[in-house]
């Protein structure tokens, strides 16, 4: 697994991990349980590597980087939360500063692909979710790597927050198959991964969250993405 470590400062280290270019199917089957009209199905292809954050962005990290928390739960390991999509903009323009390499959020189709990590099942432990594999429906947040990873070396995709990612939010483009990204400005920023309160369904490999870009909520987080 090709691991890059970024310093932050104060011995305060993100990992990021490669994950590698592929095709896959985006979305999920009319069938699957807890499915929305939103998820019509369509094959995308990424042409390029690309590195992920092993976790989402801590408290930790991002105190250190910004100066303050704003997270309702607090925790030096749980994900920061109560940050707007606007706010996470802010975050990675510091980091540029800090680093000299240009971070960014993920697309939504590399966030499902890197979720899926191969698989196309609607979760990708393959078998069904359990509070024992994912943290949902439970009321509390919990520090990142508490579960299992994918097999691309990824934790928590499923459950504990809900991150954002760069794409407006709108019905899914079925022709518009390589290296996707909504730009078309809308009200609406998409949302990834299910959180610490919500349902199992939420928590699907393809399952879409949406909110205004201002918003800031103790349910949402962020995840980073760079280049490779």
């Amino acid at each position: 697994m090709d691991i890059e470590l970024v310093e932050l400062g104060g011995n305060i280290k993100l990992e990021m991990v490669l994950v590698p270019k592929g095709k896959f199917l985006m979305g999920s089957p009319e069938l699957e349980e807890g499915r929305s009209e939103y998820e019509v199905q369509r094959r995308i292809i990424l042409t390029k590597d690309f590195f992920v954050g092993k976790y989402a962005v801590t408290q930790e990290q991002w105190q250190i980087l910004m100066g303050n928390n704003p997270s309702k739960n607090k925790g030096v390991n749980f994900p920061v939360t109560n940050v707007s999509w606007d706010d996470c903009k802010v975050f990675l323009k510091k980091l540029k500063g800090k680093t000299g390499k240009s971070y960014r959020l993920l697309t939504e189709a590399e966030w499902e692909y890197s979720c899926r990590s191969g698989t196309t099942t609607p979760y990708f432990f393959v078998e069904n979710v359990t509070q024992n594999k994912a943290n949902f429906d439970v009321g509390n947040i919990v520090a990142v790597g508490s579960y299992k990873p994918n097999s691309f070396g990824l934790h928590d995709m499923h459950g504990n927050i809900w991150e954002w990612c760069e794409d407006w939010f709108a019905v899914y483009d079925i022709d518009d198959n390589v290296d996707p990204i909504n730009t078309s400005e809308g009200d609406q920023r998409v949302l990834r991964g299910g959180s610490f309160y919500g349902y199992v369904a939420m928590l699907r490999s393809s399952s879409r969250g949406l909110s205004p870009q201002a918003s800031q909520s103790e349910f949402a987080g962020f995840r980073l993405a760079r280049a490779k």
